[in-house]
């Protein structure tokens, strides 16, 4: 896997965390237990410290980048894939939706959901659990049930998946 240490600060990651063989990590950042880090994904952490808090994925080409605030993806949040995460918060078991990009100074709140496609626009605020969409993602709505059972099952799933992957992936 492709870790890169920048001016002294290495990724660190937990032995039962998983990082495809693709996947870029560079500077200060922490992959916590159990968290999984997808193929083509960009973890960089040049300005400040990113962590991916436990059981947390980030999927495929999903890029997480951080200014002087430091970032961090919430224990059994999910980062969708192609994902552009800038310097913020995103809450314990949240989920960025596919495409979704999320900006500096944005917090998104503890089982929030934000829809596929959708920007969370510099400095606002997802409350907890309500889906967020559009761009700007204004428009919150209460979480649907199909939307809490997506949030309530996604770590375990990305959780049983990546062990699968670190078992049986092989360069052919």
């Amino acid at each position: 896997m492709p870790l890169f240490s920048f001016e002294g600060k290495s990724p660190q990651v937990h032995p039962s965390a998983w990082i495809a063989p693709t996947a870029t990590l560079v500077g200060d950042v922490i992959v916590e237990a159990g968290a999984s880090v997808w193929y083509g994904a960009v973890i960089r952490a040049d300005f400040g410290r990113i962590v991916i808090r436990e059981g947390a994925n980030v999927q495929d080409n999903a890029v997480i980048h951080v200014g002087p605030n430091g970032c961090s993806v919430g224990r059994g949040a999910t980062v969708g894939h192609l994902c552009l995460v800038h310097d913020c918060v995103i809450g314990d078991y949240a989920i960025v939706g596919n495409g979704s990009t999320v900006l500096d100074g944005s917090r998104v709140g503890e089982r929030a959901m934000i829809a596929a496609g959708s920007t969370v626009t510099p400095a606002s605020e997802v409350p907890a659990e309500v889906m967020a969409m559009g761009s700007p993602a204004k428009r919150h709505i209460p979480l649907t049930d199909s939307a809490r059972e997506w949030i309530d099952t996604n770590p375990s799933l990305y959780q049983e998946l990546a062990r699968r992957h670190a078992a049986g992936i092989a360069e052919v």
